[in-house]
């Protein structure tokens, strides 16, 4: 094997992942990863923005804007969105376009959330930089209602009829994505509700997945019992006659999971280590490549060694780079030695880029700054490549 082969992509090279990033750019990156690199203030920050924002305090909105949004989201809006999605599309970087906004719970916020993914689904139809949307279960229904349809709980008139009006929601979706020629990830949530969003997605993929993989859903690798329920998925589409589409992430909510199951008493559905997430993860990594022809896969992590081994066997089994089935993703404002030298070797790259008002997406902003402090090692990755790119331009 070549020197070549082995090694296809180099994710220490600077100079490609932040080719597109002025010095001014750079320097303000370089401050924002090293601030969120101190738990500490994440976590006081966090609160403060929070209270500050429900405060509507308009200078609060102005630096969160300024700052961890503008690093972290595409912008405002779609129309907002869309310099920064094209400046990405240069480098050959696609992006999967998230509406941000959370927390809602009337069928008006429902309505509201379903129209954002139509608009969303009809932009990336006319953009080739834009080949997914992402749409969320609980975004287009009420939490509760998943949780009592996960625990068989008996449904009043009322529930049946938001049921009925989530599955009107997301088949609209669906059917709107499908026609478009857009592919749909649907989130994975916590675990007292993915039973019910799994039957939701199954349904959706059963329908749309005949010809080629519309509908995917996401398998969170550090929950133990998720390869079983990958391979059973597998089969279950042989067996009907439906592609499956699936989108391979570690996991976003660890910590809540082990909490609720220590406070109510249930086995922790979490993975008992570090190396056996990354081990059912690569293992799943596996099993979606030697079955690429009738599953579409995304390997959505920011985990550089899962990443080059998924590059490295595409290499090895001579697959072509570009297959559409064969897919790299990375959130928008991290992971760039990822995903830009990931493009510039020839493979399918996008960015997940949340948009919506500051407002509406400061959860998920917060996420991502707690979940990816200094207690993850995330910010401390990010902090040190800018770093190193300021010094190969003489900038520190």
């Amino acid at each position: 094997m070549s020197d070549t082969k082995s090694i296809p992509v180099d994710f220490s090279n600077t100079k490609v992942a932040f080719a597109s990033k002025s010095d001014s750019e750079l320097k303000k990156a370089s401050w924002l990863f090293a601030t969120m690199n101190q738990n500490w203030l994440v976590q006081v920050g966090s609160k403060l923005s929070l209270a500050a924002i429900k405060m509507r305090l308009p200078l609060v909105e102005t630096i969160v804007k300024s700052t961890i949004f503008e690093q972290f989201c595409g912008g405002t809006t779609l129309l907002e969105s869309e310099e920064s999605i094209a400046k990405l599309y240069e480098s050959k970087v696609q992006t999967i376009l998230d509406y941000g906004a959370e927390a809602k719970d009337t069928e008006q916020d429902f309505n509201q959330t379903m129209n954002e993914n139509m608009r969303a689904i009809d932009f990336a139809m006319t953009n080739a930089s834009s080949p997914v949307v992402v749409s969320k279960i609980s975004g287009l229904t009420h939490f509760d209602l998943l949780q009592k349809i996960q625990n068989s709980d008996t449904l009043s008139k009322e529930d049946v009829r938001s049921y009925r009006n989530l599955l009107k929601r997301i088949d609209a979706i669906c059917h709107r994505a499908s026609e478009k020629g857009v592919g749909i990830f649907i989130d994975a949530e916590e675990s007292w509700i993915q039973d019910a969003i799994d039957h939701v997605v199954y349904l959706m993929m059963r329908r749309y997945n005949k010809e080629k993989v519309v509908v995917y859903n996401t398998f969170q690798m550090y929950r133990h019992d998720r390869l079983q329920f990958l391979i059973d998925s597998f089969n279950k589409a042989q067996k009907e006659g439906y592609l499956l589409g699936v989108k391979l992430v570690r996991g976003a909510y660890m910590e809540k999971e082990r909490a609720r199951a220590e406070k109510m008493g249930y086995p922790s559905p979490i993975q008992p280590s570090k190396a056996a997430t990354d081990d059912a993860y690569n293992t799943a990594l596996k099993f979606c490549l030697d079955n690429y022809k009738q599953i579409g896969f995304c390997n959505a992590t920011h985990n550089a060694e899962s990443s080059m081994l998924l590059a490295k066997l595409i290499a090895e089994k001579n697959i072509p780079k570009d297959h559409p089935h064969l897919n790299f993703c990375q959130l928008y404002g991290m992971s760039d030695n990822i995903s830009f030298n990931l493009a510039d070797a020839g493979y399918n790259v996008a960015k997940y880029m949340p948009y919506g008002a500051v407002r509406e997406v400061i959860p998920y902003l917060i996420r991502r700054a707690q979940e990816n402090s200094s207690v993850s090692g995330d910010m401390s990755r990010e902090y040190d490549m800018i770093n190193k790119e300021m010094e190969r331009r003489n900038l520190n």
